[in-house]
């Protein structure tokens, strides 16, 4: 099993990772970390012989970072399982026992969900539920006490996919630069025929928004435009000017009550319309 992650400035959250894994090091064959902030030179202290890093050029996003990795690892080993983990997430005691022995039990999975707690021991992700009709995203929709639920899509803060699955690499869509890429990488294989499931058997322990809260504002632009993104690429016109208009309308309203953040939406509203005029 390889491990992926994607440092931007998160050294010491990604060391908290590693010593996690080292609970049980037999299980696991290499650490990858892709380095989305090349002037990192900190992230250099965690390199030895089961961990690399990969530079990239500049700063890629999520998706493309993760697809350098994915292919890094597919040229490495097609047959491989990978378990995508955000930098700011730990693995309990055992996770990675269960989750050898989980897919050894159920192959035909393509993509994993694991439960994802916050620190307190709160719930943060417990499977995800799609409604095109409506365009609604719905997190924590299948949370259950069975030993695994199929579900519309997982997220990417603890993600594993089985290589074995997949006729060719499998990739995220680099249109998205943060935010809804996991949710919109499940729809695209499920539309395959590929199986994902969510399961309580396997859990992470995740400090939500401890890097991206650094910059709340655009985080806020990128969630709304990722957003959209997926409206556009996953349900009918109709849905995506629907749910266009309703956070046109709420941005609008907002703008006399704060308006930093009502700046902030239509100036991400903007961005994917100009995104849909260069198409």
């Amino acid at each position: 099993m390889y491990f992926l992650t994607v440092n931007y400035y998160s050294t010491q959250l990604i060391q908290k990772l590693i010593n996690s894994i080292k609970l049980t090091p037999k299980l696991f064959q290499q650490i990858v970390i892709i380095n989305n902030s090349t002037d990192d030179s900190s992230i250099y202290q965690l390199q030895n012989n089961t961990t690399i890093i990969i530079n990239s050029e500049t700063n890629l996003g999520y998706g493309k970072a993760c697809n350098l990795g994915l292919n890094w690892i597919y040229n490495q080993n097609p047959q491989a399982i990978i378990w995508l983990i955000n930098p700011d997430a730990y693995l309990f005691p055992n996770s990675l026992e269960k989750a050898h022995q989980f897919l050894a039990k159920n192959p035909e999975f393509s993509i994993l969900g694991t439960t994802v707690y916050e620190p307190t021991g709160k719930v943060w992700f417990g499977g995800g539920k799609f409604i095109p009709e409506t365009g609604k995203i719905i997190p924590n929709e299948f949370i259950s006490k069975t030993e695994k639920s199929t579900t519309d899509w997982v997220t990417g803060c603890s993600m594993l996919i089985n290589f074995k699955n997949f006729e060719k690499c499998p990739q995220f869509d680099e249109d998205y630069f943060l935010y809804y890429e996991d949710f919109d990488f499940c729809r695209r294989y499920a539309k395959q025929g590929h199986k994902i499931a969510i399961t309580q058997t396997i859990s992470v322990a995740h400090q939500p928004s401890s890097i991206t809260n650094k910059n709340p504002e655009l985080k806020l632009e990128y969630s709304i435009y990722s957003y959209l993104l997926s409206l556009e690429k996953h349900t009918t016109r109709l849905v995506l000017i629907y749910r266009l208009i309703r956070i046109t309308i709420a941005a609008l309203i907002s703008t006399s009550i704060n308006y930093k953040i009502a700046r902030v939406k239509i100036r991400a509203i903007g961005k994917f319309i100009r995104h849909n005029r260069t198409k």
